[in-house]
């Protein structure tokens, strides 16, 4: 494995630690300004809308310089973010200091995403995606439930101080192990642009907001709804995280095997797989055992779908990945944003804390609808050489 991989994936596990560790901690954030669990939900869904916003704008911002200067600018931003949440005196301060660490998130894993599949042979560039993914899904198994357990013992303003020790330590790693990558020549936007044009990008997209936003609908409220539905102490949530992330890792392993081999197939079954143990993670949530173990799959189902979904952006941008890869990143997020917003929703209605997961049913089960839709276009689409072929693809996300 090249050390450049591994540089990403250190920077992978502070982004996903600040990003998850928000779940554990609701309740304590909650308390601690007043405000209800459906307001406190804020903090992610303000943490996802700044990713779609930041994606796009942060990765045309980078096209003017290296793409390693970049990656340190943005570790740099997502620091000063943390650091910005830790020391809030409200609220507001402390959304404000979420949107500011969120705008590394979606430029670093676009521009990594891209940065790694140029380090490695083209059939194993789902794998290599995945290696970088694989610092994210850590820090869900490490990161986010020491992160809880320490917000819950000591206090959550220390959590976030720790996360932005742990983006200094990621900035350092980029410094040191990633080779010097120049911007490549002849980049515009104008041509990257150009990849919004292909319906099968839109569609891959709308299947990235739609099937990781089930995951969200679920997990963003996983802390209530085992303490006050399923009868946990809150400091067993600690403890769930780590089985959340478990099936995360494994997901994630899993979908970069077998994306390289069989990327929709894999789609189908994980997209169809996760609108399942949702729908029925409103009736396990009331046993302990059963939770524990529907909060394990939807962490697989749902990251094993982040290789595919990524490779199949890569794929369909041809000559113009860079954005593309962004703003799928980006559309995670959207997802999350918007199932976080309908999980209050239906709390703040009174439909109790398992409502969240009906939505997330809801949500990936039109995810597998768009699956299906976008390789039945595919079939039907008459034979050619798709843009950007007379290139390979390698010499244009390498830097």
């Amino acid at each position: 494995m090249p050390l450049a991989l591994l540089a990403l994936a250190i920077g992978a596990f502070g982004i996903g630690t600040t990003e998850f560790v928000i779940m554990g901690l609701l309740p304590e954030i909650a308390g601690n300004y007043g405000v209800s669990i459906p307001t406190a939900g804020l903090l992610v869904t303000g943490y996802a809308i700044g990713v779609v916003i930041g994606a796009p704008l942060m990765t045309v911002l980078g096209t003017r310089i290296s793409r390693k200067t970049m990656l340190l600018v943005l570790m740099g931003l997502f620091v000063i973010g943390n650091l910005l949440s830790a020391l809030a005196p409200g609220f507001g301060v402390m959304l404000g200091g979420r949107i500011v660490a969120s705008m590394a998130h979606g430029a670093f894993f676009g521009i990594g995403s891209v940065a790694a599949a140029g380090l490695v042979a083209p059939h194993k560039k789902a794998g290599a995606i995945a290696t970088m993914f694989t610092g994210l899904t850590v820090a869900n198994v490490v990161g986010v439930p020491l992160g809880t357990f320490i917000g819950q013992a000591v206090g959550w303003r220390t959590t976030f101080a720790i996360v932005a020790g742990l983006g200094l330590v990621g900035l350092l790693g980029i410094a040191v192990l990633v080779p010097a990558m120049p911007r490549p020549e002849g980049t515009r936007l104008r041509p990257e642009l150009t990849a919004f044009r292909n319906p099968q990008v839109l569609l891959a997209m709308a299947m990235t907001v739609l099937g990781f936003g089930g995951v969200f609908a679920a997990i963003t409220y996983v802390a209530p709804m085992m303490t006050q539905v399923a009868g946990y102490s809150a400091d067993a949530v600690t403890w769930l995280l780590v089985l959340f992330g478990a099936g995360m890792f494994l997901g994630n392993l899993l979908g970069g095997r077998f994306a390289d081999r069989a990327l929709m197939p894999l789609l189908y079954t994980t997209l169809g797989g996760l609108a399942v143990v949702l729908a029925l993670f409103t009736l396990t949530a009331h046993d302990k055992v059963a939770a524990a173990a529907s909060i394990f799959l939807v962490g697989a189902l749902g990251f094993a779908t982040v290789p595919p979904l990524q490779k199949r952006v890569l794929d369909q941008a041809h000559g113009a990945p860079t954005l593309a890869s962004a703003v799928n990143i980006g559309a995670f997020n959207l997802g999350n944003a918007l199932a976080a917003w309908l999980g209050g929703l239906v709390i703040a209605a009174g439909l109790g804390y398992t409502a969240p997961n009906w939505v997330g049913a809801l949500l990936a089960a039109a995810a597998l609808a768009l699956a299906f839709w976008s390789a039945a276009l595919e079939r039907r689409a008459p034979a050619r050489e798709p843009a950007g072929a007379a290139v390979p693809v390698p010499a244009l996300v390498r830097d």
